[in-house]
Formats: structure tokens, C-alpha cells, sequence
């Protein structure tokens, strides 16, 4: 992912960004400290991508004034995971937000155009794992990615994932979400040519121990190319995707 600073040192090289603006950049207050938050505004400089609020535990106070310091330092677009809609709506007062529920993200300053460098196809064993999917997808669209959404595509019923192998084979990276078993990942990693990112979620019986077996069953994958993140994590998942989409090669 191109970093905001070569952004910011490619504007002052053909002229687009002044000597000073680009100083004043780099030399304001990498942090804010609100108390109760120290809010990272050098992120994106140094990641490419802004700092990403978790709603979880924090009060709708606390999310819209660490929103509110965002923006008073350029900051625009800016995501909320896993915000409930109480919250959300008491969040939508203070900031103009979309919401969208299942995936239980807000969204300020819109949908950005896709920049990346291919498609992420997100795909799931069965409908109980869609809300982890679209965490993932609308953080991956959010991050700038165009995304293809294939559910309930898991092993039980072969043919419903192969009949989508177009979109397997030209995906630039995959998401594989699955509870249970799990072997979903598996099964998409030896069939794509591109990195697959395996998610194990809570959906499941009791053996399942609340997603640990298809964590486990998708570490130890027999496909090559398939990294995993943590159990129910759709975020990680979505913005490591967008990582990959983004890469360039590194002269």
C-alpha cells in the first residue's frame, strides 16, 4: 500500500505540495491525548491508512470525540467497527454517518472509489457467517478495494463454489470465511492462484468450541498460500486483504 509520506514527497517532487505544507505535514503532533484515548493522526503517514475506531466498549461520547479530533486534523473518511445500533444512532447524531448493520460498521465521508490493484472476493461456508463477511468486505471497500461477495458457498454443496471458479480464479486475493469445520479455506486454496485469508467463526455445535476447531482446522491447512486471523475477525481480515490489493512493487 502506498504510504501517505511518498505521497506527500512525490507532491513536492513535481510541485503539487509546497516545501512548507509538506514540513507541516510531517512535523504536527503525531497523537492526541484525550484522556481516556491517545488518538494516532500519523497513521496514515506511516501506514497508509488512517486509524480505524473500535466501538466496542467505548461510549457514543467517546467514539464522536475521537472522531471529532480525527477530522479536526484531515481526517475524513473514517471506519467504526463493531458499533451496535443503539449506538449507532446515538453516533449519527454528532456525525454524519452510514451505517450498515450487519456488518455493524459506520462510516464517515463515503465510500471511496476502488484503487486497487484487482478484485477481493469474500466468500462463505454458509448464511450464519455473513455478518463476519460483511465486516470484512465493507472494511475491504471502505479501505478502497472493489469486492466480489460469494455466500454460502461451503463444502456441503461443492457446486455452489464451483460454479463460481471465474471469480475464484481472478480474484487478486481471497477471503475465506467459515465455522464449523472450517475446511472451506482449504478447499479455495487449491483452487486459486492468489493469497487466501482464512476466517474461522464462532458458527457452530458444541465440538465446535465457539470457532477454536475451525481456527485449528484452518492453521493446519493442507493448502499452500492460506494465512489465518483470529476467530469472528471480518476487520483484520478486510484490511489485510486491502494490504495485498494494494501492493507495489518496492524499487
Amino acid at each position: 500500500m502506498k504510504s501517505e509520506a511518498k505521497k506527500i514527497l512525490q507532491g513536492v517532487a513535481d510541485g503539487s505540495v509546497t516545501v512548507e505544507e509538506a514540513l507541516l505535514k510531517l512535523k504536527s503532533e503525531p497523537f492526541a491525548d484525550l484522556g481516556f484515548a491517545k488518538v494516532d493522526l500519523h497513521r496514515k503517514i506511516r501506514q497508509g491508512a488512517s486509524e480505524v475506531i473500535y466501538g466496542e466498549g467505548k461510549t457514543p461520547e467517546q467514539i464522536i470525540t475521537i472522531a471529532q479530533k480525527l477530522i479536526e486534523n484531515g481526517q475524513n473518511r473514517i471506519l467504526i467497527t463493531r458499533l451496535s445500533p443503539e449506538k449507532a444512532e446515538e453516533v449519527k447524531k454528532s456525525l454524519d454517518t452510514a451505517y450498515y448493520k450487519e456488518a455493524k460498521i459506520a462510516l464517515t465521508g463515503g465510500m471511496p472509489a476502488p484503487d486497487g490493484i484487482g478484485k477481493i472476493v469474500v466468500a462463505t461456508g454458509g448464511t450464519s457467517d455473513i455478518p463476519v463477511a460483511e465486516e470484512a468486505a465493507v472494511t475491504a471497500e471502505a479501505l478502497g478495494n472493489e469486492v466480489t461477495r460469494l455466500y454460502d458457498v461451503g463444502v456441503s454443496g461443492l457446486h455452489r463454489l464451483l460454479d463460481r471458479k471465474d471469480d475464484i480464479m481472478g480474484a487478486s486475493v481471497i477471503i475465506a470465511i467459515a465455522g464449523m469445520e472450517g475446511c472451506l479455506a482449504s478447499v479455495i486454496g487449491g483452487l486459486a492462484d492468489c493469497p487466501v485469508i482464512a476466517v474461522p467463526t464462532s458458527v457452530g455445535y458444541g465440538a465446535a468450541f465457539e470457532g477454536l476447531s475451525a481456527l485449528l482446522s484452518m492453521l493446519n491447512s493442507c493448502a499452500s498460500g492460506v494465512s489465518v486471523v483470529n476467530i469472528d475477525n471480518g476487520f483484520g481480515a478486510g484490511y489485510l486483504a486491502g494490504m495485498i490489493n494494494h501492493m507495489e512493487a518496492k524499487g
